[in-house]
This record gives C-alpha cells, structure tokens and sequence, in this order.
C-alpha cells in the first residue's frame, strides 16, 4: 500500500510540473508578427509569420513574401527520428543553401537549450537555429511529432506540411516542384 501511495504521489508531483510548464510562458521571447486570417498549419494556407531569436543571437523573420522558398523544420534534441534526419538536413543546406532559406526551429520549451547547442554542434549545422523558447510558434503551427517540416513558397503559402522523416529523394523532389 505504501508503494502505491508512494507512485501516486510521484506521478501527481510530476503532472503538476507538467502544469505548471506548459502554463508558464514567456512572451517576450517570441513576436507572431501576422497571423494570418483563419490559418490553418496545412499545404494551400498563408503560413503565420514569426519572429524568432536564433542560437547566432540575431532575431529571424519567417513567413509572409520572402522571395524564395522557406525551410522551417520543427525538432528536438531527445527526438530519434531527428538524429535520424540531422546528416540529410546538412546536405540539403550544403546543396540548395543558396537558393532556399532554410531554419531549425527548436521546441525549446519541451527541450533544453544546452542539449539544443550540443545537438546543433555535434551535426554541424550551419543554417540558422530558431529557439521557441515559450512555445508559442510551435503551439501555432500545430506540431505536435518531431520532426515536422513547413515548406512556405516566396509568396508565404505554405505548399508543403511533413510529419516526421522522409528519404532525401523526396526532399530534393519537393523543393525542386516549389523552389
């Protein structure tokens, strides 16, 4: 009886910090600059646009007319598939770099920014990584699975929504139909 009582205890300490994480924002830390009417995070919508504070300590706008295509892919430093993806997401940088702006957006708020550092350097990351320290962007754009990747045309439609990992073909299939 004492373990059970012990376990309940546990588990209420550990959902009330739950609470109280997922409650507690910083608004400071993120500017929604245009929400979009009636945005919807899926393919054919005007995706939100955002500023962001990046790991470089410059601030990032994302979203609206851009003049080329956007990259923004949602990870975490405790996510597997995005290990999984780090090494393409290199390559895809090294290749269409110049031609895309391409953005890692850390879901800080359910990460912790030291593992997000070690993460960035251990892959050698050399686009610009966002920091979505209060949530907020991330709350947003509905992204619930890591990783989840937004391909948002010049003109700030989003054209493509990707949940999860795909093979580098289809990468470099997707941003040829959009770039």
């Amino acid at each position: 009886m004492k373990r059970v009582t012990a376990w309940f205890a546990i588990a209420f300490i550990f959902a009330g910090l739950a609470v109280y994480q997922y409650t507690s924002n910083d608004p400071s830390s993120v500017t929604i600059a245009a929400q979009a009417e009636g945005f919807k995070p899926k393919a054919g919508f005007e995706a939100t646009v955002f500023k962001l504070p990046a790991l470089d300590e410059q601030t990032y706008e994302v979203g609206g007319k851009q003049g080329k295509l956007s990259f923004v892919n949602f990870w975490a430093s405790w996510c597997g598939p995005c290990e999984l993806e780090a090494p393409d997401l290199k390559e895809l940088h090294a290749k269409y770099g110049d031609k895309i702006q391409m953005y890692g957006l850390n879901a800080t708020k359910y990460d912790k920014e030291r593992n997000a550092r070690e993460f960035v350097a251990e892959y050698e990351f050399q686009f610009p990584i966002l920091m979505d320290r209060s949530g907020e962007v991330t709350k947003e754009y509905k992204v619930d699975t890591f990783p989840t990747t937004f391909l948002i045309d010049s003109e700030g439609v989003i054209r493509e929504r990707i949940n999860g990992v795909i093979p580098m073909e289809e990468w470099e299939r997707l941003i040829a139909k959009w770039m």
